[in-house]
């Protein structure tokens, strides 16, 4: 396959604007799964939980084989697989130590446990990739009013507990000490991250949900420092990728995760390019307000 095979394929935009129609509830989909990942993202990143996300998208994709394989609803298996991963992750390692060797253990097991449902299903092989590497084009209005009515629940009770859970975020020593349910907080966001996840999975699959979840805040955070922009920017980052994806994607011939995980990385280079600068330019102001004038010393000597 020579180069411009290669390009063909990823970039083919023949008969686009009669193909754009169709994808109309996709588009709804990724904008709601880029509002949902963005919010829960931040988070994510105040309670350093990149890890666990990555443990409960190999658990959500065991359910969701094995829904595959017994011709049961697969959304509904990997919501099933992620609540089950996170409810473990929750409630046996609170402690950042104690988590990741949680996830440790976790991760392989649901990886193994996916392959073994992927490996007994005999229906067709786009579904089995379609697991791993998403498959959003394709949503129904079945599957997106599940996948609003889950993404709305997650919202509310995320919105519930906003609050108290950036205080225990941010210091969680001092909020249980302030008589915060930290615990409960804790178990009640890892549950809230496990159904994001099994959501996220349908557009960018299990091998790639990072990409939603913790890239458009990690983003955001490399420009900004105030709470408010942080989860805006986030929500914008994330919708950005999700819905320019699906629309890249349409034009060629190959997964929508490639496209949302490429904007998304892009986005992430462009904020950290930009911060760095202006940790550079804050640098030079800080030595330029501390060094003395050499000239006025010299003259008072």
């Amino acid at each position: 396959m020579n180069f411009q095979e290669i390009l063909s394929a990823i970039f083919t935009f023949d008969n686009y604007a009669q193909l754009l129609p169709l994808v109309r509830n996709s588009l709804i989909a990724g904008a709601v799964l880029g509002l949902l990942g963005g919010l829960i993202g931040t988070f994510v990143m105040m309670r350093d939980l990149a890890f666990a996300v990555h443990g409960i998208a190999e658990l959500s994709f065991a359910g969701a084989a094995f829904a595959l394989l017994i011709g049961a609803n697969v959304v509904a298996g990997s919501l099933v697989g992620s609540v089950l991963a996170a409810l473990v992750l929750g409630v046996m390692g609170i402690r950042a130590r104690d988590r990741n060797s949680v996830i440790g253990v976790v991760m392989p097991f649901g990886l193994g446990l996916g392959i073994l449902f992927l490996a007994l299903y005999e229906g067709r092989a786009a579904n089995k990739f379609g697991l791993l590497t998403g498959q959003i084009v394709s949503v129904d209005d079945v599957q997106l009013n599940l996948l609003a009515g889950c993404a709305v629940v997650v919202m509310i009770a995320l919105a519930a507990i906003w609050r108290p859970l950036t205080f225990a975020s941010a210091d969680a020593d001092l909020a249980e000490a302030r008589g915060v349910p930290v615990r409960g907080l804790s178990i009640l966001f890892m549950v809230l991250l496990g159904v994001s996840v099994a959501l996220s999975i349908q557009v960018v699959g299990a091998l790639l949900v990072l990409a939603l979840l913790i890239t458009p805040a990690a983003a955001a955070l490399k420009v900004t420092s105030a709470p408010g922009f942080v989860v805006l920017l986030s929500v914008v980052f994330a919708c950005t990728s999700v819905v320019g994806g699906i629309l890249l994607a349409l034009g060629g011939r190959i997964p929508v995760s490639p496209y949302v995980t490429t904007i998304s990385f892009a986005i992430y280079l462009a904020c950290r390019l930009i911060g760095s600068r202006r940790s550079r330019r804050r640098s030079r102001r800080v030595d330029a307000v501390g060094q003395p004038d050499l000239r006025v010393a010299g003259s008072s000597a």
